[in-house]
């Protein structure tokens, strides 16, 4: 089988939204984009290296999917991100197949969650999930995702698209590891562990 790992940049209040850049999205009046940029360090990049090494295939919403597909192409041919995101699969969640122009991009279905689930089952590299809020939401809601590498940066948006919204499946987390960058990002793999956990601390 193959594992989908969603791969999420969070704000302390659990924001997704436009970690990149100003203009990177814009909805609901967010205005915050681009929070992200000045708390990369060397740990970050050596991290971001040692994933970016393994074989993976993407899973790419399509706001995440055009955000990408008008970059990478265009990058230099020595970048070694580009050249591994301009090579690989990239799987998308969209309603508008026939506009897929990046090279390797091939459509999920009408229903996106069974297309990953699909997917999951056949021989292959893991499912990376890069950005993508919206389409994130249907893999948890079906319970699809496998690993949660999070990175929690040291900052509050107060609003903003959230990883974990309304509706997603409860249960418990198992923490594998994490690590603290000089400039206070966490960033934490979770496995999924069994559902939540109750107790009570009231006296008799």
């Amino acid at each position: 089988m193959r594992k989908v790992i969603a791969a999420t940049f969070l704000s302390i209040d659990g924001v997704m939204q436009a970690p990149g850049g100003p203009e990177e999205d814009t909805d609901g009046g967010f205005k915050f984009g681009g929070w992200t940029f000045h708390h990369w360090d060397e740990m970050m990049g050596g991290v971001m290296g040692e994933s970016m090494a393994k074989p993976f295939d993407l899973l790419l919403g399509r706001k995440t999917y055009d955000i990408f597909a008008a970059h990478w192409p265009r990058v230099p041919e020595d970048d070694p991100i580009g050249q591994k995101f301009n090579s690989i699969t990239k799987y998308v969640a969209t309603s508008t197949p026939k506009t897929l122009a990046w090279k390797n991009s091939e459509w999920l279905g009408e229903d996106p969650a069974a297309g990953v689930a699909k997917l999951k089952q056949q021989d292959g590299p893991d499912l990376l999930i890069q950005g993508s809020s919206q389409f994130i939401q249907a893999l948890l809601k079906a319970d699809l995702i496998d690993e949660y590498r999070l990175w929690t940066f040291p900052v509050v948006l107060g609003g903003g698209k959230k990883m974990f919204g309304e509706g997603s499946l409860s249960g418990g987390m198992k923490l594998l590891g994490s690590k603290a960058s000089t400039t206070g990002v966490v960033i934490s793999t979770y496995v999924r562990d069994g559902g939540v956990k109750q107790g009570s601390f009231a006296l008799e």
